[in-house]
């Protein structure tokens, strides 16, 4: 699958777009199978990725569950390999809710390989005009074509922002 997902901002935490607030978050993996009903007027068929192997991973704030967004990926030949990276309707474009959600998932997908013993690794493929924005935004890597990486450093950029306080 194309990764296809706007990095609205790099934020501490989530940005609260109406308070300007910043909101704690906290994530976790799915346990349970995801169903047509968790993913209504999401853009992706979430089914799809959890069949093919891959755990979901979702955002929330910190005493709610309502999803922010969530990350699909699974640790493939010593990185997390992402499949899905999307914010929740709620959240889509410059109208959403919460700022920094796209980025934070990039972060879950890093401290879940981290964990793992990938040293932070991920790889995703962009979408083709999305290659250059990536490289932007999270100093991402080109390894071929469109299929990128997060390395270490990128990695730990990401934490730190997002997951180390």
């Amino acid at each position: 699958m194309e990764v296809d997902i706007l990095i609205d901002k790099i934020t501490d935490c989530l940005i609260d777009t109406n308070t300007g607030e910043k909101v704690e978050t906290e994530y976790r993996m799915r346990e349970t199978p995801i169903k047509p009903k968790d993913y209504k007027g999401w853009k992706f068929n979430w089914s799809i990725t959890e069949k093919n192997g891959y755990d979901i991973y979702e955002l929330f704030l910190k005493g709610d569950d309502t999803v922010q967004g969530r990350v699909s990926l699974k640790i493939n030949g010593g990185v997390a390999d992402v499949d899905i990276v999307e914010t929740a309707p709620h959240n889509y474009s410059h109208t959403g809710r919460y700022e920094g959600v796209g980025a934070h998932l990039f972060a879950i997908a890093c401290q879940v390989s981290f964990d793992a013993g990938c040293d932070g690794f991920v790889a995703f493929t962009a979408k083709s005009d999305l290659v250059e924005y990536y490289k932007e935004k999270l100093n991402a890597e080109v390894f071929r074509d469109r299929r990128m990486y997060i390395d270490e450093n990128a990695a730990r950029i990401l934490l730190d922002k997002y997951m180390r306080k």
